[in-house]
C-alpha cells in the first residue's frame, strides 16, 4: 500500500492548505465555525466524513473514499493512520464543525488532547464529481502538509516521592536512580523502576504522552502507585519541523501511601528472609498497612484458609450450624477417593470443633453439599476471579462453576486445594470482610483514595464465623498466634503442593506444603488484619501463625 497522494493532489494541497497558525487553541479561520449550514453535495459528503471521524467510525469514513484511494489504502491501514495520529497527539476527542466549499471543502476541527490542551484548525477535504473523498495521509490531523508526519517530542516530569501514611519517605529521586532513605523498611516495599517489557503497557504509555521506553514501576509501591507518582509529561507536537503545540511537564506532589512503618517493619522481621508474603490491612477501610515478600504477586493454593469461604456459603444457605455434629473420622470418601485430614488424624465432633481443628473430612463433603455454583459465587464476592484494584497485584482465582466437572473437584476446592489460588493480600481481604461485619473494603495503598465496598455476607454470618475463628486460636490449630488477653480470630491453612496418592505421588512433608494463616485482632473490635504465607515451609499452625502474632501486636493501638 502507498500512502502518498498523487502529484496533482500534492500541488493543490501545497497551494491551498491552511495549517495551524500557532500553538494550542489556535482560532478557527474567520467565517468558518461550528454551526453554519451545509448545502452542497460536497458539503454533505464532507459532513458525513467529519461526523464519522468524530465518532471514530473509520469504516464509514473509508466507504466515502474514492475508488482509487480505497484501492491503495485498505481499511486496516486507514484506521491505523488515524489511530496513530490520535496517540501521537494524545487526543481524547475530535470535534468537527460544519463544512463549507465545493471541490475542496473546509472542515473545522477541534482536537482535545491530554498533553497539549485543545488544538483547533481545519482540513481541506477534496470531494470529486462522484461525491467521493480524494483522501491523503495529511488529512489525519489539522496542520499537516503532504509528506509531513505528525511527531511528538517528550519531556518527562520528575517522579514523585512515595511516603508512608505518617510521612516517612519510602522512595524518592529521579526515575533513573530511585532510593529508599528509610533503609530496610522502604526497600522492602518500594519496588523497582525500569523499562517495561510489556508491549501493551508500552503502547498505553505512548497514548498517555510518555515515550514507550519511559521507565515505570514494575514492582512494589512503585508499581501500585505508578499513576500517582509519574506526573504528567510535557513536550512538543510537531508537523515535520513545524511546531503545532507544546506543553510543560508537571511533576506530581509527594504521594502518601497507606503503609504503616511500624507494621511494615514487623512484617519484614516476621518474614525473616523466607520465601513467602505477609499482608496487613485496616479492618474498617481496607487500607494496606504492610506488604512484605510476595504478599500480592505470587498466588498459591490457600489450603484450609479457603474454608472461610466454604463456611460463609454453608451458613448463608443454612446448611450447617455451629452446634451440628459430624462423625469423627480420618478422611472423607468422594467419588471413591479419600480426602484425608492432616496427618491422617481423627477429626470431627461439632462444627465449631471441626472448624477449629480444620477437618477436611467435614469440609470437603460440606463443599459438595454447597455446590459449585454457590461456592464460586461466594468466592467471587470475596474477590476471587477479579482484577485487583492495586496495580501490579495478581488475581486470586478458582475455576468457574461449569469447569468443576466432578464432586471430587468441588470438595477439593472447598478445602483450598485443586485449582484454587490466592495471595496473602486476598486472604487478608477475606479476614477483613469477616472482621467488618461481612462488608468487603477493596484493598488500597493510596491514602485518601476512593473506597469501594461490597456486602459479601450478612452481619449474622460474619459474627458466627468470627466466633469460629476465635476457637481456632483459643484451642485449635492456631494457638501460636495467641496474644495474652487479646482475643485473636484466625484460620490456619496447610496446602499440599502435589498429589500424595497414585504413581506420581509426592512425599508428604514440610517441603511440599505451603503454610498459611489469616487473622485479625481484637475480635469484636478489630484494629488490624494480618495474613501470612510461607512457601514450602510446613503447616500453617506451626510456621505461619507464630509469624502473624508479632505483626498483629504491631497493629494494636494499645500494645
Amino acid at each position: 500500500m502507498t500512502m502518498e497522494p498523487t502529484l496533482e493532489r500534492r500541488r493543490r494541497i501545497t497551494h491551498r492548505a491552511l495549517p495551524l497558525g500557532g500553538l494550542a487553541a489556535v482560532a478557527l479561520v474567520a467565517g468558518i465555525g461550528f454551526g453554519s449550514a451545509v448545502d452542497s453535495g460536497p458539503e454533505r459528503v464532507a459532513a458525513q466524513f467529519a461526523r464519522a471521524w468524530s465518532g471514530k467510525d473509520y469504516a464509514a469514513m473509508h466507504r466515502l473514499l474514492a475508488a482509487d484511494v480505497r484501492g491503495r489504502v485498505d481499511l486496516d491501514d486507514f484506521t491505523k493512520a488515524y489511530e496513530r495520529a490520535r496517540r501521537v497527539a494524545t487526543a481524547v476527542a475530535v470535534e468537527t464543525g460544519d463544512p463549507a466549499g465545493d471541490d475542496e471543502v473546509r472542515v473545522p476541527v477541534r482536537v482535545r488532547t491530554r498533553l497539549f490542551g485543545t488544538i483547533e484548525g481545519e482540513i481541506l477535504l477534496p470531494v470529486d464529481e462522484d461525491e467521493k473523498v480524494g483522501w491523503a495521509p495529511d488529512l489525519v490531523f489539522p496542520g499537516l502538509a503532504p509528506g509531513v508526519e505528525l511527531t511528538r517530542r517528550v519531556r518527562l516530569p520528575r517522579r514523585a516521592k512515595i511516603l508512608s501514611r505518617d510521612g516517612e519517605v519510602l522512595a524518592e529521586g529521579p526515575v533513573e536512580a530511585r532510593t529508599s532513605p528509610s533503609g530496610g523498611i522502604g526497600s522492602s516495599i518500594a519496588g523497582t523502576v525500569t523499562r517495561s517489557e510489556d508491549s501493551a503497557e508500552r503502547q498505553e504509555l505512548f497514548a498517555r504522552g510518555f515515550a514507550e521506553d519511559t521507565p515505570v514501576g514494575v514492582s512494589g509501591l512503585e508499581r501500585a502507585l505508578q499513576r500517582q507518582v509519574e506526573g504528567r509529561p510535557g513536550g512538543t507536537l510537531m508537523a515535520g519541523s513545524k511546531m503545532l503545540a507544546r506543553s510543560r511537564p508537571r511533576p506530581g506532589g509527594p504521594v502518601r501511601s497507606t503503609i504503616d512503618a511500624d507494621i511494615q517493619a514487623a512484617a519484614v522481621t516476621a518474614l525473616a528472609g523466607r520465601l513467602g508474603g505477609i499482608a496487613a490491612l485496616d479492618p474498617g477501610t481496607g487500607e494496606v498497612r504492610a506488604l512484605a515478600g510476595v504478599a500480592f504477586s505470587a498466588p498459591q493454593p490457600p489450603g484450609s484458609t479457603f474454608k472461610l469461604v466454604t463456611t460463609t456459603a454453608a451458613l448463608d444457605d443454612k446448611l450447617v450450624k455451629p452446634s451440628d455434629e459430624f462423625e469423627v473420622v480420618s478422611s472423607a470418601l468422594i467419588d471413591g477417593v479419600p480426602l484425608s485430614n492432616a496427618n491422617g488424624e481423627l477429626c470431627g465432633g461439632t462444627f465449631s470443633a471441626s472448624f477449629a481443628h480444620s477437618c477436611n473430612s467435614v469440609f470437603a463433603p460440606l463443599g459438595v453439599k454447597v455446590g459449585a455454583e454457590r461456592l464460586v459465587a461466594t468466592a467471587e464476592r470475596f474477590g476471587w476471579n477479579e482484577e485487583p484494584a492495586i496495580l501490579g497485584a495478581k488475581a486470586s482465582t478458582l475455576p468457574e462453576a461449569g469447569e468443576m466437572t466432578s464432586p471430587l473437584e468441588v470438595g477439593s476446592s472447598a478445602i483450598g486445594q485443586g485449582r484454587v489460588l490466592a495471595t496473602p493480600l486476598q486472604l487478608a481481604s477475606v479476614a477483613q470482610t469477616i472482621a467488618n461485619g461481612g462488608v468487603r473494603e477493596t484493598p488500597t495503598v493510596l491514602l485518601g483514595g476512593p473506597r469501594e465496598t461490597r456486602r459479601v455476607t450478612s452481619k449474622r454470618t460474619a459474627l458466627t464465623i468470627e466466633r469460629l475463628m476465635v476457637g481456632v486460636v483459643d484451642y485449635g490449630t492456631g494457638t501460636a498466634a495467641a496474644i495474652g488477653d487479646v482475643k485473636v480470630a484466625g484460620k490456619t491453612g496447610t496446602a499440599e503442593l502435589g498429589d500424595t496418592r497414585g504413581p506420581d505421588a509426592v512425599e508428604s512433608g514440610a517441603s511440599n506444603t505451603d503454610a498459611w494463616f489469616t487473622s485479625y485482632a481484637p475480635a469484636g473490635k478489630p484494629e488490624i488484619v494480618v495474613a501470612v504465607l510461607f512457601v514450602r515451609n510446613g503447616a500453617g499452625g506451626a510456621t505461619a501463625a507464630p509469624a502473624a502474632q508479632p505483626v498483629l501486636v504491631a497493629g494494636l493501638k494499645e500494645k
